[in-house]
């Protein structure tokens, strides 16, 4: 009896293994998988898109086409170019705005700063009632923006009030402070310089990552603390430092509310108008 033997199939080829500029291929069901998850972010990131389309977005696009036309709600803007932009620069009052804001900034960011690395030291110490002191230092920084509080702050600075009669008591000139044009700007430095807390909680986190081992090294060698504070301190804190100058830098440019009832509108001491009271 004979017995047919056939011969094996061919065996399919191998895929090619990936070469250096071709990427392993990926199974459909990871693709598809691959794709659901991107749909889902997209999803999940749409709210933000769309708010960041209409309320930042599109108000920006529409305040930079309305600056090169002359337009006031009841007629169609008409193009004028550049001029509302020559006409401002030749203004004397928005000169003066401009220095009365920088003004405000270069005195007020600094002392702000000053105090909240100071009470930030104190906080950072191991006391009782630590945290009832935080959230008391802070607490400006909710209200002192509002405008009640500004209200109140011209109120104490007016003629012959709180800050008025004290003043008296040291033989300072009576007169207040929001009717005087050399000392309005000043109180508009003393509000901010209250509303410390935001920083004072920033420098906070910075003096908590700062080793302790550092400091009993140097204080073993004999190092005081003013030597302490001015060589370990403020090295390690720097980063902390520059973001608190350049957050607080800006909020004092963006100054209006404050200025505005301080000496804004229907103030006869104009300098303490703001670029954006100006605006």
């Amino acid at each position: 009896m004979t017995h047919t033997v056939h011969p094996p199939p061919p065996a399919e080829p191998a895929a090619p293994p990936p070469g250096p500029g071709r990427p392993a291929p990926r199974p459909a069901g990871r693709r598809r998988g691959s794709r659901r998850e991107n749909l889902a972010g997209y999803l999940f990131m749409s709210p933000w898109i769309a708010g960041f389309l209409v309320l930042t977005a599109g108000p920006m696009t529409a305040s930079l086409y309305f600056a090169f036309t002359d337009y006031n709600l009841f007629d169609a803007p008409q193009w004028v170019g550049v001029k509302n932009f020559s006409d401002m620069f030749a203004d004397p009052r928005w000169q003066k705005s401009v220095e009365v804001t920088v003004k405000y900034v270069v005195i007020g960011t600094p002392l702000k700063l000053i105090a909240a690395l100071g009470v930030a030291l104190l906080l950072a110490q191991s006391r009782r009632g630590q945290a009832f002191y935080r959230a008391a230092f802070y607490a400006p920084s909710l209200i002192g923006a509002s405008v009640s509080v500004a209200v109140v702050w011209r109120a104490i600075f007016t003629d012959d009030a709180v800050v008025d009669r004290t003043g008296q008591l040291f033989g300072m000139n009576a007169g207040g402070w929001v009717g005087d044009p050399d000392m309005i700007l000043y109180a508009l430095v003393a509000l901010t310089v209250w509303q410390f807390g935001a920083p004072v909680v920033i420098f906070l986190a910075g003096l908590k990552q700062v080793p302790r081992e550092l400091y009993e090294a140097a204080e073993m060698d004999g190092a005081g603390p003013w030597r302490r504070f001015w060589n370990i301190t403020l090295p390690m804190i720097s980063p902390v430092l520059f973001f608190n100058v350049l957050l607080e830098t800006i909020h004092s440019f963006q100054i209006f509310g404050s200025a505005y009832i301080l000496g804004g509108q229907g103030n006869p001491c104009g300098p303490a108008d703001a670029t954006l009271v100006y605006l």
